[in-house]
């Protein structure tokens, strides 16, 4: 049994078991927070969510999750068969994440939380994710998929770090910087998909719980 432990409301973590749905892979979910107390570096080094079990051995960062799940789980694959394609999807991943997510996440206490935001980092954030946008944009399809006509590795990323980021930057900028972008019929398409909408109304259901 595959166990993800973390919380809907980590987009990592959403990303790992929307995964797991498209691929019809069982597995259970645990209610885990980040920490840095000691007992909890030993189950997951980062301090982070989420984190995954498998027979004991315990592991974290949601891309290995991804990958360990292609290998052992090759039915449904979310990676092309052709090298330079499966390269092409992990290409999108990695700009998506390090180059617009991780950006716009440094956001995130201000946007959510109402803390205070650096100006100088404001315009610092505004200007990384002008050049990362625009990166990804070159790479992306959207046709109708991210790499191509089938859903991969790149739409698990994608369904759930472009709401964040989109939430992040229209709440401190009140601009969506994937505007240009043919995002608004992606989702749509996405909404079409069972996994999706597990992956959405849990998340929906938790910030109910917390009246959110």
């Amino acid at each position: 049994m595959f166990k993800l432990y973390g919380s809907p409301f980590s987009n990592y973590h959403n990303k790992v078991k929307l995964a797991l749905l498209e691929k019809g892979v069982a597995f259970e979910e645990i209610a885990a927070g980040p920490s840095q107390e000691a007992d909890y570096l030993v189950r997951c080094p980062t301090g982070k969510v989420p984190y995954f079990e498998v027979d004991g051995t315990l592991f974290c960062e949601s891309q290995a999750a991804l990958e360990y799940l292609e290998e052992v789980y090759p039915d449904h694959p979310l990676l092309p068969a052709e090298p330079l394609a499966r390269a092409r999807v992990r290409q999108l991943v990695q700009m998506l994440e390090q180059d617009v997510e991780l950006v716009a996440r440094r956001l995130l206490r201000h946007a959510l939380f109402g803390a205070p935001l650096d100006e100088g980092v404001k315009a610092e954030v505004a200007t990384q994710l002008d050049r990362g946008l625009a990166a990804f944009a070159r790479v992306a399809s959207f046709s109708p998929w991210l790499a191509g006509d089938r859903f991969t590795m790149a739409d698990c990323a994608a369904a759930v770090h472009i709401p964040l980021v989109t939430r992040l930057t229209q709440a401190v900028y009140q601009r969506d910087w994937f505007a240009d972008l043919p995002v608004a019929a992606y989702l749509e398409q996405l909404k079409q998909r069972p996994a999706y909408r597990r992956v959405r109304d849990d998340l929906e259901a938790a910030r109910a719980a917390r009246g959110q």
